[in-house]
């Protein structure tokens, strides 16, 4: 399917030693010396990263819940606000579209202005956004605040992938991105339980439920990024906790995969990226799965209403489907960092993502419980796959500039795919919603063939590389 007569020419690679040839250099001290520098950083980033990713989420989905929030009274966003579900989608469009536009600049940004300043501006600026959504009284006003929070967005999770390239071997990254991006998930599941609650206060103090719900999900925020702006470390090299032993140590452990905190953005490496085949095909992979990640995002509240459920219990049905998907997502990514295979695991779940979604669209409407189960197990497939996919794409670069663009392209691309993510399930098509389900499983069919293609593709690469000094793609 590719072509691997040019490997070298796709990004700058100079012969380097093997990973394998890195870790045999470590003498066994310094491999008990190494675990527990990884437990001690893990400890410092993680949770940060995690709470950071699970607000993201949060204030750009709850949204979906704002929608049929109290619809039994008349004031849900689309009441208050006299949108029409026209309105909604086209509002949902533009912060994708800033999305997209963003991502890529804003990752340059966070190496030129270091990451814990970056991070930190970028998240107070989304809860910012999030919170002034509910004070808006027309569609402008959403829509014009949905571009800016797709804007702020846009370098959060690109920028969080990037700096764990600092931090982290290859193979210890699928896992370490799944913590935060596992976030999403579980924002699904908080999402639904939290504008169950927040319903509740509909009226309150002359508030509609949902003007509280992005209120209470954007002040968060504001304050989270704060205290990213002043305590996250950016590098290794520069975090106070690390001993001058255990900063060496990093930087020998990374070897030819260090992402230095002093290396330089340039145009040569800039140029070499954006005119890789090879990248773009793990761009086209990802933008299948974003089709599923958006409209899933979106629309869950609304699906699960097609299932028989309503206003409030349609919220608090959203919760199973993600809160089984989060450690499904955890242990796919555990198995892709263990097996050091990122694109069967991505296979796997994009065609589970694909079979489940067919079954749907086939099942009769009034099959609710069997919809809801698969729709758990669709759930499940498409954020099962996300973390292998994230880590894979910067695995196979091996310069900063590389590593900071190509992450951010790659989850440019998916604005696309999640730009036909909220148009498919469309009003008209309750309550089965088989032109959504059908496209979704088309989609995730075609990323499950992309991975395969670009597995077989490293693999067959790595087999002429046997017995050089270059380091190996990661398949």
């Amino acid at each position: 399917m590719f072509s691997s007569d040019n490997l070298e020419a796709d990004l700058d690679t100079k012969p380097q030693p093997s990973h394998t040839e890195d870790v045999q250099a470590l003498s066994m001290e310094d491999l008990e010396a190494e675990k527990r520098l990884v437990r001690r950083i893990d400890k410092r980033l993680l949770l940060p990263t995690a709470i950071i990713y699970l607000l993201c989420y949060l204030d750009r989905s709850n949204v979906g819940n704002a929608r049929i929030m109290n619809s039994t009274t008349n004031d849900t966003l689309m009441d208050t606000n006299g949108i029409t579900n026209h309105d909604y989608t086209i509002a949902m469009m533009l912060f994708l579209v800033a999305y997209s536009i963003f991502e890529a600049p804003s990752n340059l940004a966070l190496k030129k202005f270091q990451p814990h300043r970056w991070l930190g501006f970028l998240v107070v600026a989304f809860g910012a956004f999030c919170t002034g959504i509910g004070f808006t009284h027309s569609y402008w006003e959403l829509a014009v605040l949905r571009f800016f929070l797709g804007a702020a967005e846009a370098g959060v999770f690109p920028g969080m992938i990037f700096y764990f390239t600092f931090w982290y071997k290859p193979q210890e990254r699928a896992i370490r991105i799944a913590v935060f991006m596992c976030s999403a998930t579980l924002s699904g599941a908080f999402g639904g339980a939290i504008a169950y609650g927040v319903g509740k206060l509909n009226g309150s103090h002359g508030f509609e439920g949902w003007r509280w719900l992005f209120i209470i999900e954007g002040l968060p925020s504001i304050v989270v990024g704060i205290l990213v702006f002043f305590f996250l470390p950016s590098y290794p090299e520069q975090a106070g906790w690390l001993t001058e032993e255990e900063k060496e140590l990093q930087i020998r452990r990374l070897g030819a995969y260090r992402n230095a905190g002093e290396d330089k953005l340039n145009w040569k490496d800039a140029k070499e990226t954006l005119t890789s085949i090879r990248l773009y095909m793990h761009y086209l992979t990802y933008m299948t799965v974003g089709t599923g990640v958006a409209s899933l995002a979106y629309f869950a509240p609304t699906i699960v209403e097609g299932l028989g459920y309503s206003d409030l219990r349609a919220q608090l049905f959203t919760v199973p489907p993600y809160g089984i998907a989060y450690p499904i997502t955890l242990l796919l990514a555990w198995l892709s960092d263990r097996t050091k295979s990122r694109g069967y695991i991505a296979l796997c779940a994009s065609g589970a993502a694909s079979i489940a979604f067919i079954i749907q669209a086939c099942l009769p409407a009034d099959a609710f419980t069997a919809r809801y189960i698969f729709l758990i197990v669709a759930t499940a497939g498409v954020f099962g796959g996300l973390p292998s996919l994230n880590a894979w794409v910067g695995d196979n670069v091996r310069n900063v500039t590389a590593s900071s663009l190509t992450i951010a392209l790659n989850i440019a691309f998916s604005g696309p795919g999640q730009i036909i993510g909220v148009w498919i399930y469309r009003p008209q098509d309750a309550p089965a919603y088989r032109l959504g389900h059908g496209v979704n499983a088309g989609m995730s069919f075609v990323s499950a063939c992309l991975a395969l293609g670009l597995t077989l593709h490293y693999r067959r690469a790595n087999r002429k590389m046997k017995g050089t000094n270059e380091i190996p793609w990661v398949s």
